[in-house]
């Protein structure tokens, strides 16, 4: 054993929420731009929209993706987008995951 203390590994830095591989996908997705229409994000993520649906409602409870619902026409639209918190949990994230990849990783 090292002398590190309990907790200092990078990994518990990661958010159980956003780790799930589709929701870390849809997060991925929203991060890049303001808001993203839902057939966009399902296509992008290829997932079925039910998948995407139970999702998004795991992010949004977690409060970090508000959904819009409006019309484009008489066409019903759906749009998601990261909420703040949501930007920077995914950014909290990203940061715990380079720092497991970086561990060991600069020895050759």
């Amino acid at each position: 054993m090292t002398g590190t203390s309990p907790g200092a590994h990078p990994r518990h830095e990661l958010d159980e929420v956003i780790h799930a591989p589709v929701r870390f996908s849809i997060v991925a997705t929203l991060a890049a731009a303001e808001k993203a229409e839902f057939a966009f994000v399902r296509d992008t993520v290829e997932v079925s929209d039910s998948v995407l649906s139970r999702q998004v409602a795991t992010l949004e409870k977690a409060g970090y993706v508000a959904v819009t619902k409006g019309y484009v026409g008489k066409r019903p639209r759906t749009w998601l987008a990261l909420t703040p918190g949501g930007r920077t949990a995914f950014a909290a994230h990203c940061q715990a995951l380079r720092a497991i990849a970086g561990d060991g990783a600069d020895g050759g």
